[in-house]
């Protein structure tokens, strides 16, 4: 009796080849827990694994970047080269979280460099490196060769450039951070889909841009109600006679 019992428990007990299917990148080491048999093993490379069970054991599949996915064994799961098991990727949604922009807190502030020492740039960066960052050559001259070489090659020109595109984009980023987009389609009847030229429209006016400059919040929004009416006619998206500079 107790030979037969065996026989039919290993006649029952087959082995379960299957494969995890996901958008995650990393099959390996999910846990395939048999949990009525209180028996378990971990995926290989590629999310495959293989497992004794029978029909009805109750299977769990477990990571913790995947949600966990729990199978009842059928018969028909026995009958196929592979068993797929599709999991989901686990994603954790956030609360909402409030950017704050704390102007006083800098690299100098939190001790990080020292009070009154230039910082450049990543463009003023290449642009100090490329003429000599400093370095200079020979017994009594001040050029360095590293500035001759660029300065002929036209590399300093160039990178002269891109310092004035950067400070353009520091610009620009930060109007954004004084004024969104309700201010501007609010405010001064931009529309949204014109925000971004009108931004660039601001950088290119030098007058402006020192009005900007002098941190004066009251000179910069009277600036911008009369530059938004300028370009406001310069697009032709309103008659001119119903644009009014507000006072």
């Amino acid at each position: 009796m107790f030979f037969i019992s065996l026989s039919l428990s290993a006649q029952n007990d087959t082995l379960l080849k299957g494969k995890i299917v996901s958008e995650s990148l990393n099959l390996e080491d999910i846990h395939v827990i048999n949990r009525s048999q209180k028996k378990g093993t971990v995926t290989l490379q590629g999310g495959y694994f293989t497992l004794n069970a029978k029909v009805s054991d109750t299977i769990i599949f477990s990571a913790v970047h995947l949600k966990a996915v729990q199978h009842i064994v059928t018969k028909d799961d026995f009958g196929k080269n592979l068993f797929f098991v599709n999991m989901e990727m686990m994603i954790s949604a956030l609360d909402e979280v409030v950017m704050v922009q704390y102007k006083n807190i800098n690299a100098v502030a939190l001790g990080i460099i020292p009070a009154g020492q230039k910082t450049y740039t990543p463009a003023e960066r290449k642009l100090y490196t490329a003429t000599g960052g400093g370095n200079t050559y020979g017994l009594s001259t001040s050029v360095s060769l590293d500035g001759i070489i660029n300065g002929i090659s036209g590399r300093t020109k160039m990178l002269k450039k891109e310092v004035q595109v950067e400070k353009k984009e520091f610009f620009l980023e930060s109007i954004r951070l004084d004024f969104n987009d309700n201010y501007f389609t609010e405010k001064l009847k931009i529309p949204q889909d014109y925000i971004s030229g009108f931004l660039y429209y601001l950088v290119e006016n030098r007058n402006f841009v020192y009005i900007y400059n002098k941190n004066n919040k009251t000179a910069t929004e009277f600036a911008l109600a009369g530059l938004s009416v300028e370009y406001l006619k310069l697009k032709n998206l309103v008659p001119n006679e119903n644009i009014k500079t507000e006072e």
